[in-house]
């Protein structure tokens, strides 16, 4: 019996230091140091919260960029890949949905999660077209959309990992400030 109350001890002690004191001081110095990220990186707009930095949201509307598709359905709950095998008929019929959509090479497949926020700075540029006649855009618009990838593109993070990359939410929110037209 002695046995059993020490070990009781023993985990009731490492169950409040580890799920309770370490969680608690990992999210209070996160709180503290990293108040926007701690938070969600959530995009307020208005007074209003729009999005996240971290999450793709789907846009549909021609006059706004898209992001990749998502298997989860821009759901953060079952986020995660389809598992379709690259025979498989499923995944091949969506493909060729996208293509008919006018999709580029990087915009056909989803990101491992489904939810990534960012495409490529190419993949940006080749959606201008569509949404230059969407929004019935001149020559001189166009070019300040390209701009605005242009400034909205983020470089490598420390300089070295991953690709370059543009915040499809961010992208869209300075669009529509910048054109003001819906």
């Amino acid at each position: 019996m002695r046995t059993a109350a020490t070990a009781f001890a023993a985990l009731l002690f490492f169950t409040l230091l580890t799920g309770v004191l370490y969680a608690g001081a990992v999210a209070g110095i996160a709180r503290f140091a990293f108040p926007k990220q701690a938070n969600g990186s959530l995009v307020v707009r208005g007074g209003r919260v729009v999005g996240s930095e971290l999450i793709a949201q789907n846009f549909k509307d021609p006059k706004h960029f898209w992001p990749r598709p998502s298997a989860a359905g821009f759901n953060p709950l079952p986020s995660g890949g389809s598992n379709y095998a690259p025979s498989s008929a499923a995944l091949l019929g969506k493909i060729n949905e996208r293509k008919k959509l006018g999709m580029t090479r990087e915009m056909l497949f989803a990101s491992g999660s489904g939810l990534d926020p960012h495409i490529s700075p190419r993949a940006a540029h080749d959606q201008v077209e569509r949404i230059a006649a969407a929004r019935g855009l001149n020559e001189m618009e166009k070019n300040a959309v390209r701009v605005l990838i242009a400034v909205r593109t983020e470089g490598r993070q420390y300089g070295l990992l991953g690709e370059e990359r543009v915040n499809v939410l961010l992208l869209n929110l300075a669009l529509d400030e910048e054109l003001r037209r819906e």
